[in-house]
C-alpha cells in the first residue's frame, strides 16, 4: 500500500535510524532479552545520534522538531526489526514521558531536565499503576504529603517500564487522599532520592528486554520544586497526554501486524506442502487476503490520526478507537499468521513466535481495551457539541 504520510526528510531519518537499529540493537537483542534490560550505553548512543528528545526546543539542547512523524518512524523500524522490547526504552522516553516535561513544567524544571533527555544521560519513566490500581487512577494510594519545601512520598508502584534503568520518573500520587481524581498530582522523582527504591525486576512472557520493575517510596523526600503543575491537576495532565500515548501504541500495533504479515507471506511463498507452495492453497490465499485488507484499512486510519495529531486535532475518543482496534487486529494477525507457519510458528527462532509473545500486552497497557470501549461509549452517549464526527 502506498502511503503519503512522510516527506523526504522523514525517509532520511528512517535510513539513519534503521542503520542504528541494525548496528546497535539487533546484535545485542538476544543478550538483552536474557538479561531483562538493555545496556544504557545503547540509549546514550541514541541520544548522541539525535534519536532522543526530538521535540525538545533548541534552548534546552534539542532540535525543536515536534513533528510526531519522526516518532512514528522510530516505532516502525523497531517493529520491522522485531526488537521492540529492546527499543521500547526509546519510544517510551520520546512518546510518553517527554510530553509531561514539555507541557507541564516551569522554565526552571525544563532547564534542569530536558538537556539530559536529549543526550541520553537521563532516561525517563512514568509510574501510574499500583498493585491495587490499574486503569482506575482514582484508586491510587501512593501519597505525597507537603512538609516545608518537600513532599514526602509513601507507597508502591508496579509494571513500570524503564523501572530499573530510569534516572527520572514521573509519579502519579495523591496530594489530597480525601479526593478522588481531584486529589491526584504528578511529581518527578530522581534516581538517588533517599527513600526511593527499585523493587523486583519483573519477568514477563514477552518484551523481555523491556525493563519492567516495581518502585517503592518510604518517606522519600522530594523537593516541592519537582511538582508538575499545581496540586490536584495531575488527572487532567494524564488525560491530555494519554491520547498521544494511545496513538503511539496504535502505530506500534499496526506496524507490528504488517511486519508479521509480510514475514508470513514470504514463508508461505517458500514453504511447500502436498507438492505445491503453501501460498497457492485456497485457504492460505483467503487468510492472507483478509489480513492484508484489514491491515491496510487500519493503516489508513492510523495515518489519518497522525495527521490530525500534527495539527493538534487528536481527541481522546479517536485515540481510544485506534488503540483498541489496532491492538485487537494485531492479535488476530499474529495468531493466524502463526497458524500458517504450523509447527515452525511455535519455535522461538521464527520471528512470528517472538511477535506472538511481544504483542500480547498491547491490549492491556495504556488502558485496557475494555476501558477504551468505555471511553468511546461515553462519547457516543454524551457527544460534545451535540454532534459526532
Amino acid at each position: 500500500m502506498r502511503r503519503d504520510l512522510f516527506d523526504d526528510v522523514h525517509e532520511d531519518f528512517r535510513a539513519s535510524f534503521r542503520a542504528f537499529v541494525r548496528n546497535e540493537i539487533v546484535p545485542h537483542h538476544e543478550k538483552w532479552e536474557a538479561a531483562g534490560r538493555v545496556d544504557k550505553a545503547m540509549f546514550r548512543a541514541a541520544g548522541e545520534l539525535g534519536f532522543l528528545g526530538m521535540a525538545v526546543p533548541e534552548e534546552y539542547g534539542g532540535p525543536g522538531e515536534g513533528d510526531f512523524r519522526f516518532n512514528v518512524v522510530i516505532s516502525e523500524e523497531l517493529q520491522r526489526a522485531n526488537v521492540i522490547g529492546s527499543g521500547m526504552c526509546i519510544t517510551l522516553h520520546n512518546d510518553i514521558v517527554l510530553p509531561y516535561l514539555l507541557g507541564a513544567t516551569t522554565e526552571e524544571q525544563r532547564a534542569r531536565w530536558l538537556p539530559g533527555f536529549v543526550t541520553g544521560e537521563t532516561m525517563g519513566a512514568i509510574s501510574m499503576t499500583e498493585p491495587g490500581a490499574g486503569s482506575d487512577l482514582a484508586a491510587i494510594r501512593t501519597t505525597a504529603a507537603r512538609d516545608g519545601d518537600h513532599y514526602v512520598l509513601n507507597g508502591s508502584k508496579t509494571f513500570v517500564t524503564n523501572g530499573m534503568n530510569c534516572d527520572l520518573v514521573v509519579v502519579a500520587v495523591k496530594t489530597d487522599p480525601a479526593q478522588a481524581h481531584r486529589g491526584l498530582s504528578l511529581i518527578v522523582v530522581e534516581d538517588g532520592t533517599e527513600g526511593f527504591g527499585h523493587g523486583r525486576h519483573l519477568r514477563k512472557i514477552g518484551l523481555r528486554s523491556q525493563d519492567t520493575a516495581e518502585l517503592f517510596f518510604s518517606d522519600a523526600r522530594v523537593p516541592a520544586a519537582n511538582l508538575l503543575g499545581e496540586p490536584g491537576t495531575g488527572f487532567g495532565t494524564l488525560m491530555r497526554n494519554l491520547a498521544q500515548e494511545r496513538l503511539a501504541l496504535s502505530v506500534s500495533a499496526i506496524t507490528g501486524a504488517r511486519a508479521v504479515l509480510d514475514w508470513t507471506i514470504d514463508y508461505c511463498r517458500e514453504r511447500e506442502v502436498f507438492g505445491q507452495r503453501l501460498s497457492s492453497l485456497q485457504n492460505t490465499k483467503f487468510v492472507l487476503a483478509e489480513l492484508d485488507t484489514a491491515t491496510d484499512v487500519a493503516q489508513v486510519y492510523v495515518d489519518h490520526l497522525v495527521r490530525r495529531h500534527l495539527t493538534g486535532d487528536l481527541d481522546p475518543e479517536d485515540a481510544a478507537k485506534a488503540k483498541w482496534w489496532t491492538t485487537e487486529l494485531q492479535q488476530d494477525v499474529v495468531n493466524r499468521c502463526l497458524q500458517l507457519h504450523g509447527g515452525y510458528g511455535f519455535m522461538e527462532e521464527y520471528p512470528v513466535a517472538r511477535a506472538f509473545l511481544d504483542a500480547r500486552v498491547q491490549t492491556i497497557y495504556a488502558g485496557t481495551n475494555e476501558i477504551m470501549k468505555e471511553i468511546i461509549g461515553r462519547s457516543i452517549d454524551n457527544p460534545r457539541g451535540g454532534e459526532r464526527r
